[in-house]
């Protein structure tokens, strides 16, 4: 298994760094509207910011 220092983002600052609702942002990942791989551990919800980063490239590509 690959070991990533890349620190995880709970779903409130994952919001903030997309600059939308934490409700929106919920739904994306219970409508798999978006592709965000969400990590899940528990009930928790994570993100990498290195995939934010790479959904917002996908954004801008459009």
């Amino acid at each position: 298994m690959q070991t990533n220092n890349e620190p995880l983002l709970d779903r409130k600052a994952a919001a903030e760094y997309l600059r939308v609702a934490v409700g929106t942002l919920a739904v994306w990942d219970c409508t798999k509207r978006y592709d965000l791989n969400p990590i899940k551990i528990g009930r928790a919800v994570r993100y990498r910011r290195s995939d934010l980063d790479k959904f917002i490239e996908q954004q801008l590509r459009r």
